[in-house]
C-alpha cells in the first residue's frame, strides 16, 4: 500500500511503540498491559466512548480468565459485581436435567456483561494509567506491515485532517469487520464454518426465571436462558438464518419461549418486555496464521465463535493476555520469543473453542433438524451427560474451558 502525501497543513507526524485497532476487551486489556508496563500506545476507536460502554455482547467469563484479569490489575468491579454460576440445566422432553460443574470440577463462571468490563477496562487505561486513545477516527489506514517501521493513518474526527503515526507493532482487534481484516495477504488462510440456523437474540426486561443458564432442547429449536441483571435476562431462539427480527412478536417470542424452556416440575416463564432483537447467523471462522509482518491479530479480528458455546469474550482475553505479554517482553527487554510464539500458543485453543462449539450445536439443533437420526443421536448425547461420570466430566472440563494449555 503507497503511503499517502502528507498534507502540509496536518500536524507532525506522532510515534508510540504500539498502535492499538480496536477498543473492545482485547485491544484495551493489551493497553493495559503495555501502560502497566510503562510502555506508551496508542488506541484507536472508530465509536464514541459512551457507545462502546454501553454496546449489548456476551457476559460468561471463565475463571482463567478472571484470574488473568486479576493478576494484571484488571478485576477489582469484575469480583465486586459479577455473578457466580456453578450449574446449568438442560430441559428436554418436558424434563429439567442440573448439571454442577462445580461439583466435578471445582471451578465456575463469572457472569459480567462485557459493556461493564469494557467501561472497566476503557478507565483504567485512559483515566488511571494514562494511555492516549481517540474515539470517533475514520478511515484508519495501516502501511508498511512487512517492514521494521510501520505506520498507522486516520482522520481526526474533530479536524477532519489526516494523522500520521509511526510505530513498531500494529495490533489489530478491530473485528470481523474492522479494517485489519481488509489487509490481510494472499498467504493468509481462513477457515470458515456455517452452522445453517439463525438465533434469535432477545434482551427482556424481565427477572431471571432461573438461578443458572438453561438450555433448550426441543423438536421447534433451540432456546437458551442467560440472566444479566435482576432486571433483565439474555434469551436466544433458534430461527432460520437471515430472519427478519420483526417476524417475531412479543407474542410470537414469548410462546416459543415458554414451550422450549417449558419443564413439566417448574412455573411458566416471566416475561417482560422485550429491548433487544437481532437474528444472529451461526458462523465460526479462524485466521492463520495470526501474524502478518509486524500486524498481530487478536479477537474477533482472528476468530470467531459463534455465541453457541459463549467462548469469544474469553478467546479474546486469552490473545490479550499473550500479545501484551509479548510486547511487553520484547519492547522492555528484547526478548522475542512470546512474539515468535504469539499464533501458535493463540490457536491451540482457538481450535479447541471450535470444536466444543461444533459439538455443542449438535447436542442444541439436532432434535429441531428434522432428521431423526440426529435426533436420536443427540438425544443419546445429552442423556450420557448424566448417566457417565465420564462423560460429564469431559464435557464440564470443555464448558468451563479448563483443558491445559
Amino acid at each position: 500500500m503507497t503511503l499517502p502525501a502528507e498534507d502540509p497543513n496536518s500536524p507532525s507526524p506522532q510515534r508510540f511503540p504500539v498502535v492499538i485497532v480496536g477498543a473492545g476487551p482485547a485491544g484495551l486489556t493489551v493497553g493495559n498491559i503495555l501502560r502497566a508496563a510503562s510502555v506508551d500506545c496508542l488506541v484507536l476507536e472508530t465509536e464514541t466512548r459512551e457507545f462502546i460502554e454501553r454496546r449489548p455482547r456476551a457476559g460468561v467469563i471463565e475463571e482463567w480468565a478472571v484470574r488473568g484479569l486479576e493478576q494484571r490489575g484488571l478485576a477489582e468491579n469484575l469480583l465486586d459485581r459479577a455473578q457466580l454460576h456453578t450449574e446449568c440445566e438442560f430441559r428436554f422432553e418436558g424434563q429439567r436435567y442440573r448439571f454442577s460443574y462445580r461439583e466435578l470440577t471445582g471451578h465456575h463462571h463469572f457472569v459480567y456483561p462485557q459493556p461493564l468490563l469494557v467501561t472497566d477496562l476503557v478507565r483504567e487505561y485512559a483515566d488511571v494509567r494514562g494511555g492516549a486513545i481517540r474515539f470517533g477516527v475514520r478511515d484508519v489506514q495501516l502501511h508498511g506491515l512487512d517492514s521494521d517501521r510501520p505506520t498507522v493513518s486516520y482522520l481526526d474526527p474533530g479536524t477532519g485532517q489526516r494523522v500520521l503515526v509511526h510505530c513498531e507493532f500494529v495490533a489489530g482487534c478491530d473485528g470481523a469487520r474492522g479494517v485489519t481484516r481488509t489487509v490481510l495477504p494472499q498467504r493468509a488462510r481462513i477457515a470458515r464454518h456455517d452452522y445453517g440456523v439463525g438465533w434469535l437474540a432477545l434482551l427482556a426486561e424481565a427477572p431471571p426465571s432461573s438461578d443458572c443458564v438453561v438450555f433448550g432442547v426441543h423438536p421447534s429449536g433451540f432456546a437458551g436462558h442467560m440472566a444479566r441483571s435482576p432486571e433483565v435476562t439474555r434469551y436466544y431462539l433458534q430461527c432460520p438464518p437471515g430472519d427478519d427480527p420483526d417476524n417475531w412478536s412479543h407474542e410470537r417470542v414469548w410462546a416459543a419461549l415458554q414451550e422450549r424452556l417449558g419443564a413439566a416440575d417448574r412455573p411458566p416463564l416471566t416475561e417482560g418486555r422485550l429491548i433487544e432483537k437481532r437474528v444472529l447467523d451461526m458462523h465460526n471462522y479462524v485466521v492463520e496464521p495470526m501474524v502478518f509482518g509486524r500486524l498481530f491479530l487478536a479477537g474477533d479480528a482472528a476468530h470467531l465463535t459463534a455465541p453457541i458455546a459463549a467462548k469469544g469474550m474469553n478467546l479474546a482475553l486469552h490473545d490479550a493476555f499473550l500479545l501484551g505479554d509479548g510486547l511487553v517482553e520484547y519492547l522492555t527487554k528484547g526478548e522475542p520469543g512470546g512474539l515468535n510464539g504469539y499464533s501458535d500458543a493463540c490457536l491451540g485453543r482457538v481450535w479447541d473453542y471450535q470444536e466444543f462449539s461444533q459439538w455443542l450445536s449438535e447436542v442444541y439443533h439436532g432434535t429441531s433438524s428434522g432428521d431423526a437420526y440426529r435426533a436420536g443421536t443427540t438425544l443419546a448425547r445429552l442423556r450420557r451427560l448424566f448417566e457417565s461420570p465420564a462423560a460429564a466430566a469431559a464435557f464440564a472440563e470443555q464448558y468451563l474451558g479448563t483443558t491445559p494449555r
